[in-house]
């Protein structure tokens, strides 16, 4: 596409906002004016693009009718305050902060429910789920045809950066104490994080569910299309910086051929199947990259009608960013 398109991105200083910008240079998105926006407190700092320091204003004194897209990277109450008055000034939003109702902006991954674009109507609003939502629909979309599902059990280990820029500073800051047997006095999270695991990621409702896990079950029933199926989902913290894992049961309504998922997986668009026998890790594979790798593909032990196996993928990067950036290709040959 010849036309370039204005682009702003709110949250710009945070982990999601810069790696948008550096995939918005990576895939050649036509940007023409880039507008980077964050809070009173980020304005001023710089983020790299293209060769140039590209400076960051305060989002809000910026005027939405600059430009045509606009990428909300920081928390649900910055998506709350400004997503209006961009949508009011014609320009498509792309929210990652899961802040808008599911009725203005639903959930979209490429890879599962692109036609769903079609039939929004301008100004778009359009909401990326959470990394885990994004990681596990792309494994199942491609096995509709093949299995019944019935309940999903998903056990998702959340890398620190599910926090943002503070979590991974902190879980640097601690394991830095504690190698160097200094005192431990936890900032972010309410105990000791390195080299520990966390039982819970967030603060759990009267029924002891975390918002996490409750976003988790909406957003996979919504993007699979599936709203009765039935989700049990635990979230946990675990000591590592980048790539949430997640360890998943499927039950079906009848036997599994395990091959014929293996095939299918092997085949889909954004998945990365791992050999049996061996097996992927956040570090040793998905980190920087922007597939969705599977491994340890199996059958139950007991049960010919269950399905298990191992999902991990770059929550920044494949899960928020380039899912982002994905849905604005896929817009941008209307919203010029």
């Amino acid at each position: 596409m010849s036309q370039s398109i204005d682009i702003a991105v709110i949250g710009a200083t945070g982990t999601v906002g810069e790696t948008i910008v550096q995939i918005l240079e990576e895939r050649d998105f036509p940007v023409g004016d880039l507008h980077l926006l964050a809070s009173a407190e980020s304005a001023g700092s710089s983020v790299a693009y293209r060769g140039k320091n590209v400076r960051v204003r305060e989002v809000d004194a910026f005027d939405f009718n600059k430009v045509k897209i606009a990428f909300f990277a920081a928390g649900p109450a910055v998506t709350r305050s400004y997503a209006a008055r961009a949508t009011a000034a014609g320009c498509a939003v792309i929210d990652l902060s899961g802040g808008l109702p599911v009725e203005q902006a639903p959930n979209v991954v490429p890879e599962v429910n692109a036609p769903l674009l079609a039939r929004l109507t301008k100004p778009y609003q359009v909401a990326c789920p959470s990394p885990a939502a994004a990681a596990l629909s792309v494994v199942l979309a491609p096995l509709h045809a093949l299995i019944d599902v019935q309940r999903i059990s998903v056990t998702a280990c959340m890398a620190v950066s599910s926090l943002g820029r503070e979590g991974v500073t902190e879980l640097a800051r601690q394991t830095a104490e504690l190698l160097n047997v200094r005192p431990l006095e936890p900032k972010v999270f309410d105990r000791q994080m390195a080299f520990n695991v966390l039982a819970q990621v967030g603060t759990p409702d009267a029924q002891g569910h975390v918002p996490l896990e409750k976003r988790l079950v909406a957003e996979l029933r919504e993007l699979l299309s599936l709203p009765l199926i039935k989700v049990g989902v635990t979230c946990i913290q675990v000591p590592v910086f980048f790539g949430d894992s997640l360890s998943v049961s499927v039950q079906t309504s009848a036997s599994v051929d395990v091959a014929a998922v293996a095939a299918a997986l092997d085949a889909a668009q954004g998945i990365e199947l791992v050999d049996a026998g061996d097996y992927p890790t956040p570090v040793g594979d998905a980190v920087g990259q922007d597939a969705v790798y599977v491994g340890r593909l199996r059958g139950g032990i007991d049960d010919a009608c269950e399905l298990n196996f191992w999902v991990t993928s770059d929550n920044v990067r494949k899960g928020a960013a380039l899912n982002a950036v994905q849905v604005a290709e896929l817009l941008i040959k209307d919203v010029v």
